[in-house]
């Protein structure tokens, strides 16, 4: 026995003295850790000067989102960029450029290399505004890139000086909608899919139901498509004096064009290696000693927070709410936006006294129905205490449309995608997967339909007729919404619905929004409809997460996203698969109800 506690002891006492040493060093670890990040963080600039004579750089591989993450904890730990920039803070950076003194020219630099950017076109039409308002106040514009896609082109075609690289091209062949199709892959694995839809054109659920374009769904994107090409040649066309028709005659012949080609076509200045680029800034903005290579230069996200630091203050606030990704029930994860966090956010607003209007920037393709209406009712309740105005980005459309309906205006790009008032029910069961590999269900049961919502079989006709009369009454719930938040009868709202989806210019036309403008419209209106003049301050929602919230939720567990941002094909089609198919990540609808867009709209 004492033999036994001396081992039992010395036993004890090994792994406590194993323990605190793994502790001590963990703590090393972690203290080093720390420690890099507070360097990291202590050592950034606390505040950014602004040198005179200086030329303002947009740097065209970052894409521009409503609202930024923020840095993942790995980061800024190595003190990385995340290649991202908010709308507003451009917004707001090009606009206090256009009248301070000490900005010369902005330069569009797309000499750093192709980044995987995802920035929608109706985001770069704001961009673009807020550029052709610099431009008007009577400075300069330089425009540089090598390989120019649409977007790059459609944001650089707004300078006075467009230059490429004598090796470079343009590629301004034409929109195009790819879509991925699942029905024979399903098929051949044995995955059942059913779906239940009202609306000629609500197509989403075909994407896993069949194997390409149904008759509707490919006319109501051919509409949709030929509508943002026409405003994509209008635009560019404006600029660099092209008519629509001469652009369609290139890309009809030519679509990707060399250096050459491009100064011939006019579609830009004059073919130019970085260098002679520089030359060029430097005459503009002269050169400061210690770095004759360069040129006096501020970078956009730094000018940003000189710009953001001049803002108003005031007792009277203006809060402008993000609501960006897929509609989902619940609180919802990154790139989501969750019903019941949404909702909590909203009423927070709506019960704060210093709240005087809301912007709600909608950036969202659907989702859960459930959720969706959650949003609605909280947006409903906000709105008949304080003002609700509603500005559209890249899309709102189904469930995006649903949680902006009740606002008091609602804004939208021409080129915005939105509509798509239709509804779907979509169910898979993995029946015959299983049975191919060995795996058989059996059930017992206390009724005809208690297992009703089961993975196991097909719906019987019953069930499938349940699930259409559920369908049926939350579009007809849909439709009696717009056509009492838009003042238009139900028949006319009928007769728009049907699941299509509209650009924002013809949005406009048939009376589901009310205005062409971007974020900065919607946030002017909203101080005028409150009565505030000019005594108002902006505050934006949600907050994002700081580096030391998510390092102690996310600690171990980050990804660096560069790693993603330059791709083989073949790895970016692979993504593309991935992207598809986490689509299903977010049908967590208690009822398998959707309000969202007919597709995976995806434009290239």
């Amino acid at each position: 026995m004492r033999q036994f506690l001396k081992q039992a002891l010395a036993s004890t006492v090994g792994s406590l003295l194993s323990l605190t040493l793994f502790s001590a060093v963990s703590l090393t670890l972690f203290t080093a850790i720390i420690g890099v990040v507070i360097n990291n963080v202590t050592t950034t600039k606390e505040s950014t000067t602004v040198p005179e004579k200086s030329i303002l750089t947009i740097d065209l591989s970052q894409s521009i989102v409503d609202l930024n993450p923020g840095k993942t904890i790995q980061e800024v730990i190595a003190g990385e960029d995340t290649h991202v920039t908010e709308l507003k803070s451009i917004l707001n950076a090009i606009d206090f450029a256009t009248k301070d003194k000490r900005i010369l020219a902005i330069y569009l630099d797309g000499g750093g290399g192709k980044q995987a950017n995802s920035t929608g076109f109706a985001t770069l039409k704001e961009v673009r505004t807020a550029l052709e308002r610099f431009r008007a106040s009577g400075k300069k514009i330089i425009a540089y890139n090598i390989d120019m896609d649409k977007r790059d082109y459609y944001l650089s075609s707004v300078a006075n000086q467009s230059f490429i690289n004598p090796m470079g091209s343009i590629d301004i062949n034409g929109f195009r909608s790819e879509t991925m199709f699942f029905k024979n892959a399903f098929d051949k694995y044995g995955v059942g899919v059913e779906v239940v839809r009202v609306g000629k054109y609500k197509s989403f659920g075909e994407t896993w139901s069949l194997a390409k374009f149904s008759p509707a769904a490919r006319q109501e994107t051919q509409q949709l498509l030929n509508n943002l090409w026409g405003d994509f040649k209008v635009t560019i066309g404006t600029s660099r004096q092209l008519t629509p028709d001469t652009i369609q005659k290139i890309a009809d012949e030519r679509g990707l064009l060399t250096a050459t080609q491009s100064i011939k076509n006019k579609l830009v200045d004059r073919a130019a290696y970085s260098d002679e680029v520089l030359v060029e800034l430097q005459k503009i903005s002269g050169v400061d000693d210690e770095d004759k290579a360069s040129y006096r230069k501020i970078g956009i996200d730094d000018y940003a927070q000189v710009a953001n630091k001049i803002t108003k203050t005031s007792s009277r606030k203006i809060a402008t709410i993000y609501a960006q990704g897929n509609i989902v029930n619940g609180e919802g994860g990154t790139g989501q936006i969750g019903g019941d966090s949404l909702a909590r956010q909203l009423r927070e607003l709506r019960l704060d006294k210093d709240i005087k209007a809301v912007v709600l920037r909608v950036n969202s393709p659907g989702g859960s129905a459930l959720a969706s209406d959650i949003i609605q009712r909280e947006v409903r309740l906000l709105q008949k205490e304080k003002p609700v105005v509603v500005s559209m980005g890249d899309v709102a459309a189904s469930g995006g449309y649903w949680i902006s309906t009740y606002a008091d205006k609602i804004f939208a790009e021409s080129n915005t995608i939105t509509g798509s008032i239709g509804v779907i029910g979509i169910n898979f069961n993995y029946q015959k997967l299983a049975n191919n590999n060995g795996i058989t269900w059996d059930v017992v049961k206390t009724s005809k339909l208690a297992d009703s919502m089961t993975i196991a079989r097909p719906r019987t006709p019953q069930e499938l007729a349940i699930s259409q009369q559920m369908v049926n009454d939350i579009y007809d719930d849909f439709l009696n919404k717009v056509s009492e938040s838009r003042k238009l009868p139900k028949d006319k709202v009928a007769e728009i619905a049907q699941g299509r989806v509209w650009s924002g210019a013809d949005a406009k036309k048939i009376g589901l929004v009310d205005d062409i403008g971007g974020l900065n419209d919607a946030i002017i209106y909203a101080a005028q409809v409150a009565k505030l003049g000019d005594d108002w301050e902006l505050e934006e929602y949600p907050a994002v997460e700081g580096w030391e919230e998510k390092f102690l939720k996310k600690f171990g567990n980050t990804k660096d996203i560069r790693a993603l941002q330059s791709q083989d094909p073949l790895t970016t089609e692979l993504l593309k698969v991935k992207s598809e198919l986490s689509i299903l990540k977010s049908f967590n609808d208690p009822h398998g109800v959707y309000v969202r867009l007919p597709f995976n709209f995806r434009l290239d």
